[in-house]
């Protein structure tokens, strides 16, 4: 069996990587931003860009043929730690709502940047499907 290489038309064209890769029961997904389909960063601060990031995971993972209850681990990428904190309620509503309260191990690190520059958070995840 080869590692199946997974690009969803919801999101925006990739270069030099994979939305998604996929091997046997193992996906890992790679890191999202809040890029639109239109592949441009949207606007709203944090909390925008955190909803649009988890969902570009979340697509990945469904074109995978996962779940968020698939997922096994979730790195959070953020340039700002205290505006992150300050919205979490918030947050964490959005990951309730689009990801439910099946909660799998996580990370929550800070950078200096992303790789667009307007860029705020950035989400990496690890998921195991039901086979």
């Amino acid at each position: 069996m080869s590692v199946e290489r997974i690009n969803p038309p919801e999101l925006a064209k990739p270069s030099g990587f994979a939305h998604a890769t996929r091997y046997r029961e193992i996906v890992h997904l790679a890191g999202q931003t809040a890029l639109d389909a239109d592949g441009k960063i949207v606007p709203g601060g944090i909390v925008a860009q955190f909803r649009q990031s988890l969902s570009n995971v979340l697509t990945a993972l469904d074109a995978a043929g996962g779940e968020p209850r698939n997922l096994l681990s979730v790195t959070i990428y953020l340039v700002d730690i205290p505006d992150y904190q300050a919205n979490g309620k918030e947050i964490g509503r959005i990951w309730r709502e689009l990801a439910g309260t099946e909660y799998p191990a996580m990370a929550g690190i800070g950078v200096t940047a992303l790789w667009q520059p307007e860029a705020l958070v950035e989400i990496q995840a690890v998921a195991a499907l039901d086979i």
